[in-house]
């Protein structure tokens, strides 16, 4: 089912009679299989509003995230949470949404310095499993309208309404950028490289790892952005502050500083390979003690991003990755795994008693009914 406006889609949820698969472009299918039926908000696409001046654009939830960057391109600015693709990971097609974007709080490797999607949504209008549909918020940062369902609906993942517009604050592109890179580092080693540059004052963008993987050596990587005067600037202090680590490169031709990032953003080097794939948060002091568990266990190949604050580990298909790291400080997301062991190993990490009665509250709020991705977050 794709409906061509919000009321026919509220019509279409006001009288179902069996649940939902809630879509914008078929990119981010994570969680269990299921028979219900697939619901797509495509066809609810369209700049609404876009005022360069103001940092403000305002768009329908089917919007393509290619056609929003363009778009934003053309006026030097850009979403500032540089949010992840996840086709090459997933082996998905389609296109990716806005909508999409904002219903799973996909940030990436910048959300160090910038934050996450949530912290750039102004408002929203979305259907309730109800088919009514809502609004909150509005077109500035200071909006305090009542209860902020602007931050409850970002990383919901279509479980309490389905998203049809949402509103930004964008941010200028910067003019220029580089990458700071030291080769061979151990992962502990790595970490700790990545905390000294994000404790200086040089405003670091991005600060990621990548281990030794098949032909590559070990990449430690950290990002500047800004006026290329103070780029180049930054940088080369950068450099003065690591050389104890080691050998250093720094590369300023935007192209490749652009493709490195991405590649890092897309998880892109495991996209081809085999496995199931799970993405783990936790404390980047932590991060390196945590893949040495799993890799006690089982072989595995790991990204580190924002710091080591984010982990991303490929492992043989079926491992139940969270029996190997019990009473840790962090969340495990399953997501890549066949049907199979998504039967038996849930998607997102189980809260605390107390925290899953709140949430299944507020779901029953949202969704009485329980047609809208039900079982997803369980």
């Amino acid at each position: 089912m794709t409906p061509d406006s919000e009321n026919e889609l509220a019509e279409a949820i006001a009288s179902a009679r069996e649940p939902f698969v809630v879509m914008g472009g078929g990119t981010k299918r994570i969680g269990s299989s299921t028979d219900a039926v697939p619901l797509s908000t495509g066809k609810i696409a369209g700049i609404r509003l876009y005022e360069p001046d103001s940092l403000t654009l305002v768009v329908s939830s089917g919007t393509s995230a290619e056609y929003i960057d363009s778009q934003l391109a053309e006026n030097g600015q850009r979403l500032p949470f540089e949010p992840m693709d996840y086709r090459s990971i997933l082996r998905t097609t389609g296109t990716p949404t806005i909508g999409g974007i904002a219903a799973t709080n996909a940030s990436g490797p910048r959300r160090i310095q910038a934050g996450a999607c949530r912290d750039y949504m102004l408002g929203v209008r979305f259907v309730s499993g109800e088919g009514k549909i809502l609004k909150n918020g509005g077109r500035v940062m200071k909006n305090v309208t009542g209860y902020d369902l602007v931050k409850l609906m970002a990383g919901s993942r279509g479980t309490l309404g389905i998203l049809t517009e949402v509103a930004f604050k964008v941010l200028p592109k910067p003019d220029s950028a580089a990458t700071v890179a030291i080769r061979e580092l151990d992962d502990i080693t790595a970490v700790r490289a990545l905390s000294k540059a994000l404790g200086s004052p040089f405003d670091v963008s991005g600060a990621a790892h990548l281990p030794r993987w098949q032909s590559e050596e070990a990449l430690t990587i950290v990002r500047i952005e800004g006026f290329c005067e103070s780029v180049s600037y930054r940088a080369n202090r950068l450099k003065d502050l690591l050389r104890e680590f080691g050998e250093i490169d720094i590369e300023f031709n935007r192209e490749h500083v652009d493709a490195m990032w991405r590649s890092l953003r897309d998880a892109e080097r495991f996209g081809a390979i085999d496995g199931d794939v799970w993405r783990i948060s936790a404390r980047p002091s932590d991060a390196p003690s945590l893949v040495e568990i799993v890799r006690q266990s089982v072989s595995a190949e790991a990204l580190f991003d924002w710091g080591g604050g984010l982990v991303w580990l490929l492992v043989p298909e079926g491992t139940s990755l969270r029996d190997h790291l019990e009473n840790f400080s962090g969340h495990a997301t399953l997501v890549r795994a066949s049907d199979d062991t998504r039967s038996r190993i849930p998607t997102f990490q189980p809260p605390p008693p107390v925290q899953a009665r709140i949430a299944a509250e507020i779901r029953r709020k949202f969704d009485p009914r329980g047609i809208l991705n039900p079982g997803l977050m369980d």
